[in-house]
């Protein structure tokens, strides 16, 4: 029986990982993860800005991330953290839970689909807490045109917060697509198992829906909010244009 360690790290920024594959001698994979061998574990590179570090002390994982930010200095701080264990047991049967594996052997196609879900998961974390702002900003903004009929913020600060709302959607949706069944899973049909409890143990689908729901739930109160601040805006001009009409004639009046 042995124990394995997965600590999963996110970050704001996205990953090239076709960029840093060269600065890690012996790394392999493909445009969306790669594996890089490091004693006595290895790192899991996703580039959707999250790192996974298998059987690697907490020591080690501070160092590869100091590595990998002095290799890349574009990327910024760790943002979320999250961690997971796997327990090796080859008289046990597949099963999860209470932040732990239990299965009967760990090969590298195992450990590569465990090390994508707590990707995903410590992901979808930093998109929560993302999304949970804007949701506030938004219901603040929706609060005052209750409150007064009206929008305070400028019209090109409203289009760069639907900016940054439509650009985080399509982030959070690329992670979904991540998703998808991995290959290992479908050639192991004990691995296909448990990536199905992994995903209903990080809660992945549910906590991706609700994302989904307040994003949308944005979006629309922003737009909203937006043609509120035009309409805002034309009766403002065309006050002006009467005042002015009305100082054209009153000005007329007065030379006759």
């Amino acid at each position: 029986m042995s124990s394995h360690s997965f600590r999963a790290f996110a970050f704001a920024e996205n990953f090239d990982v076709e960029k840093l594959k060269p600065l890690y001698p012996g790394a392999t994979g493909t445009p969306h993860e790669v594996t890089v061998p490091v004693a006595p574990g290895c790192m899991f590179l996703y580039p959707f800005g999250a790192v996974v570090m298998q059987d690697l002390p907490a020591e080690a994982c501070e160092s590869e991330i100091a590595r990998l930010r002095a290799n890349s200095p574009e990327i910024g701080d760790v943002v979320k953290r999250e961690e997971f264990t796997v327990q090796e047991d080859a008289g046990a049967g597949a099963s999860v839970g209470e932040g732990r594996l239990v299965i009967d052997r760990l090969p590298p196609e195992r450990a590569s689909v465990v090390a994508l879900t707590i990707a995903q998961s410590v992901a979808m974390e930093y998109y929560e807490g993302i999304v949970e702002d804007m949701f506030a900003r938004t219901s603040a903004l929706v609060d005052g045109l209750e409150a007064h009929g009206t929008v305070a913020p400028r019209v090109r600060t409203l289009h760069r917060f639907i900016g940054h709302a439509v650009a985080t959607r399509t982030e959070v949706l690329a992670v979904l697509h991540l998703l998808d069944k991995p290959d290992e899973a479908w050639d192991d049909p004990t691995m296909d198992r448990i990536y199905s409890q992994l995903r209903a143990e990080f809660d992945l689908v549910d906590r991706y829906t609700s994302l989904e729901f307040k994003m949308r739930g944005v979006q629309e109160a922003l737009e909203l909010v937006l043609n509120v601040a035009r309409d805002r805006r034309l009766v403002l001009l065309e006050g002006s244009i009467v005042v002015l009409i009305v100082f054209e004639i009153v000005l007329s009046l007065t030379r006759h």
